[in-house]
């Protein structure tokens, strides 16, 4: 299997501003030996016509696991997706969530046995598979398990494992921090392309003294 990271670009369609880079994807690609040392790898591709499909030399993306199973980090993926559901999110960027979550759990035999009890709990209260039940069931089964400390860690890590991401911004048209552009003091505070142009009056120029 081939794998491609998605490459910089000079421009995503997101913003005059942004240049489309997007280095998460970097972290996707693997090399032959990669898939021996991991427990699990989780595959996939960017639908096409996509902002992210549109920036990558290929559509075929994958990410290697220390720990989890192809299958758990799978489920972690549904989970993340039922907590936080986004159509224009594609699997790559849920597949972060699996990734820092493999992660942790490399790192703390309680992690690792935290995810994978609460994991197997998934899979029971969904009768065999969570990942493979309806979007209706899952949503019951998370419901179901709100306070618990592994739907706090699940939850905890979306936030930053599916927002705090270049893939992520380019897909909702984030153009990223300003400061190393100069903030936002001469360039006016109206950077969104799916926006309507403020008026004038609304953003007048700056003043200098």
């Amino acid at each position: 299997m081939r794998t491609i990271p998605i490459a910089p670009a000079k421009t995503s369609g997101c913003g005059d501003e942004y240049d489309g880079h997007v280095p998460d994807m970097s972290q996707l690609p693997l090399a032959r030996r990669g898939f021996l040392k991991g427990s699990g790898v989780l595959v996939g591709t960017l639908a096409a016509g996509s902002v992210l499909a549109a920036l990558a030399p290929s559509t075929a993306w994958a990410l290697p696991l220390k720990t989890l199973t192809k299958a758990q980090g799978e489920t972690l993926m549904a989970m993340g997706r039922t907590l936080f559901p986004h159509k224009k999110l594609p699997d790559a960027v849920y597949a972060l969530l699996a990734k820092d979550l493999d992660a942790k759990a490399s790192a703390d035999p309680a992690a690792a046995t935290q995810q994978s009890e609460g994991i197997a709990a998934l899979d029971k209260a969904a009768g065999g598979s969570f990942r493979k039940a309806s979007a209706a069931k899952k949503l019951q089964i998370v419901k179901a398990m709100e306070g618990q400390p592994f739907f706090a860690t699940v939850r905890g890590q979306c936030v930053t494992s599916l927002y705090d991401n270049d893939m992520a911004f380019a897909v909702f048209g984030y153009p990223g921090s300003a400061w190393e552009k100069g903030g936002y003091i001469t360039r006016g505070f109206q950077d969104l392309s799916w926006l309507p142009a403020p008026p004038a009056e609304a953003s007048p120029p700056p003043y200098f003294g």
